[in-house]
C-alpha cells in the first residue's frame, strides 16, 4: 500500500494552480472528481459500489485523503482499483498543490476517472479548489436534512449531491424532500441522487450521471 505525506503550500494563488492542474489533467485524459462529505458519510462505501458496478465500463482510481491510516485505500485496492493513501499532515482539506503532489506519486494505471476522496468534514474542503473537474458531495441520511442550512458553501460549490444510506430511512427522521428543496435553494443546478450502496437503490441514476459527465468532458475540446 503506497502512502504519501503532503503539505499545504500557503498561497493566494491556489485558484491559478488549480486551473493549471485542470488543463494538465485534460491533456492526460484524466477526469478528476473531488468527493467531499463529513466523516462517516459513506464515501468509501459509495466508491466501492460504484467501482464494482462500472467494471468494464470505466476504469476508476481513488486518492484517499485523510489525517492518518490507510484503511480506506486498502479497501479500494482490494477491489482491484488503483489507489493511494494521502496523509495531509493535520490539514482538514486538500488544495491544488497537495492534489498535484498526490497525483505525481500516484500510479493510476489504466484509470481515466479519478476520485479524490477529500478529508471528512463539511467546512474546509468546500473552500479550496483542488483542480478537479467536478465537485460531488455526500450527505448521509443520519446526518439530518438540515445540513444545507448549516453548511451552505458545500452545497453551493457542488455539482452533485449524493444522499447515502437510504436503506436506513425507517430509522431516522430525515425529510428527503426538505433536503432536496434546501439544496436546490442554494444551488438550483445541483443534481441530487438518493442512494443506498448497500442495497443498490438509486445507484444506476448516480452512475449514469457520472458516465455522462465523463463522456461530455472528453468530447469538450
Amino acid at each position: 500500500m503506497k502512502v504519501i505525506e503532503v503539505g499545504r503550500a500557503g498561497t493566494d494563488a491556489n485558484d491559478r494552480d488549480a486551473d493549471l492542474l485542470r488543463r494538465e489533467l485534460k491533456e492526460k485524459d484524466l477526469f478528476l472528481i473531488n468527493l467531499m462529505s463529513a466523516a462517516g458519510s459513506g464515501k468509501t462505501t459509495l466508491l466501492s459500489r460504484t467501482i464494482t458496478d462500472l467494471r468494464g465500463k470505466a476504469s476508476i482510481g481513488v486518492m484517499e485523503a485523510d489525517l492518518a491510516s490507510d484503511v480506506d485505500a486498502a479497501a479500494i485496492e482490494a477491489l482491484g482499483a488503483a489507489s493511494i493513501q494521502v496523509h495531509t499532515g493535520g490539514c482538514c482539506h486538500m488544495d491544488a498543490v497537495m492534489t498535484r503532489e498526490a497525483l505525481e506519486a500516484f500510479d493510476a494505471g489504466e484509470a481515466r476517472i479519478l476520485f479524490l476522496e477529500n478529508v471528512g468534514n463539511l467546512l474546509c474542503p468546500a473552500e479550496y479548489d483542488t483542480g478537479a473537474h467536478l465537485k460531488v458531495m455526500i450527505l448521509s441520511l443520519p446526518e439530518g436534512d438540515d445540513k444545507p442550512l448549516k453548511y451552505p458553501l458545500m452545497f453551493r460549490e457542488s455539482d452533485a449531491l449524493v444522499i447515502t444510506k437510504m436503506d436506513a430511512a425507517p430509522y431516522f427522521d430525515f425529510d428527503l424532500e426538505a433536503a432536496k428543496r434546501r439544496a436546490k435553494a442554494l444551488n438550483p443546478k445541483i443534481e441530487i441522487f438518493p442512494v443506498s450502496a448497500k442495497t443498490g437503490e438509486g445507484m444506476e441514476a448516480w452512475e449514469n450521471w457520472l458516465l455522462t459527465a465523463w463522456e461530455r468532458w472528453r468530447e469538450d475540446a
